[in-house]
C-alpha cells in the first residue's frame, strides 16, 4: 500500500490508552512510517556523547526538563538528515551522519571559549527559519513519520508547525474507569520489561514472567490515585493541545474501550486519508 502524501502523525491519549499499542500496529501495517521518538533521539544523543547530548545528559540525570528549544532542534536535524526538510542548514549535530561523530569528539570547554555555541538552535538564530522549513517540508510519501513524545503542549505545537506541520493528530478516547481497571490488572516482568494482563494477557502461571518464571510485580504508579493524579494533569495540558489541532482542522478523534477496538478504525482513518 502505497502513500499518496506524505502522512506526518501524533496520537494523543490519557495515561494507559494504550498509544504505545496502536503506534506499534500502525508502523507495522503501514511500512512507509517512520517511528520518531523525541525520547530515543535524546537517549542517542547521551550515549554517542555528542555536543547536544552533552548539553542535555545533567538535566536528564537531575531529573529536569530538556527545553523546547533544544527537543526543537533534536527534530528539525532528524527531518533534515533524512532529506525531509529542504532549504534548511547544513547537517550539524545529526543523529545519522558523520557531522555527529566529528561534532561529538569537540571539547565543550574549548568551544565555549572560542565563542562558539553548537547547541543554538536555528530557530534561535534566526526567527523566520522555522517558516522557510514548513514551507518546505517534504510531501513525498517516503517522508511520512509518526512522532512520539512531542509536543505535549499547545505552544509545543506550535512551535513544531513553523518546522514541519502535523497533519493528522489523533485522539485516543477510552473512558477513564475501563482504563483504572486496565491498569489494575497489569503486571511487569521488572528486568525485561515484559507486560501482563490478568484480564487479556495473562501469564501462563500466575505471578511469574513467562520467560524467567520470575517473580512480577505491581508498578508503583498502577494505583488509582496516582493514575487520577496523572490524569488530571494530562487533561489539563490536552484540552488547548487538542484545540490547537482542531482549530488546524487535523484532528480526529477515535473511541473505544480496547486497543482491538479502536485499531480498525484508525487503519480505515489513515487509509481514507492518506493512500
Amino acid at each position: 500500500m502505497r502513500l499518496r502524501r506524505a502522512a506526518r502523525v501524533i496520537l494523543i491519549g490519557a495515561p494507559g490508552v494504550g498509544k504505545g499499542t496502536q503506534s506499534e500496529r500502525l508502523l507495522s501495517r503501514f511500512p512507509q512510517l517512520s517511528a520518531i521518538s523525541s525520547g530515543d533521539l535524546l537517549r542517542h544523543n547521551v550515549k554517542n556523547r555528542t555536543p547536544l547530548g552533552i548539553k542535555v545528559e545533567h538535566t536528564m540525570k537531575t531529573g529536569g526538563l530538556v527545553s523546547d528549544n533544544l527537543i526543537l532542534r533534536l527534530i528539525t536535524n532528524e527531518l533534515n538528515t533524512r532529506g525531509w526538510l529542504s532549504g534548511g542548514r547544513p547537517n550539524v549535530m545529526t543523529l545519522s551522519s558523520s557531522a555527529a561523530s566529528e561534532l561529538s569528539s569537540f571539547d565543550e570547554p574549548a568551544v565555549a571559549s572560542r565563542g562558539m555555541d553548537p547547541f543554538l538552535s536555528s530557530l534561535e538564530l534566526d526567527p523566520n527559519a522555522g517558516a522557510r522549513l514548513s514551507s518546505q517540508a517534504s510531501e513525498d510519501p517516503s517522508a511520512s513519520f509518526l512522532l512520539d513524545g512531542f509536543p505535549r503542549t499547545a505552544p509545543q505545537a506550535e512551535r513544531l508547525d513553523d518546522i514541519v506541520p502535523i497533519n493528522w493528530a489523533v485522539s485516543i478516547q477510552t473512558p477513564v474507569d475501563v482504563i483504572l481497571e486496565r491498569i489494575s490488572s497489569r503486571w511487569v516482568h521488572e528486568p525485561s520489561g515484559r507486560v501482563y494482563n490478568t484480564s487479556f494477557n495473562a501469564p501462563k502461571v500466575p505471578g511469574l514472567d513467562d520467560v524467567t518464571g520470575e517473580p512480577l510485580v505491581r508498578r508503583a504508579d498502577d494505583s488509582e490515585d496516582v493514575y487520577r493524579a496523572r490524569f488530571r494533569k494530562f487533561q489539563e495540558t490536552s484540552e488547548p493541545l487538542l484545540e490547537h489541532y482542531a482549530k488546524k482542522g487535523v484532528l480526529w478523534e477515535v473511541h473505544g474501550h480496547s486497543s482491538d477496538e479502536i485499531s480498525p478504525k484508525l487503519f480505515r482513518e489513515f487509509e481514507r486519508r492518506f493512500l
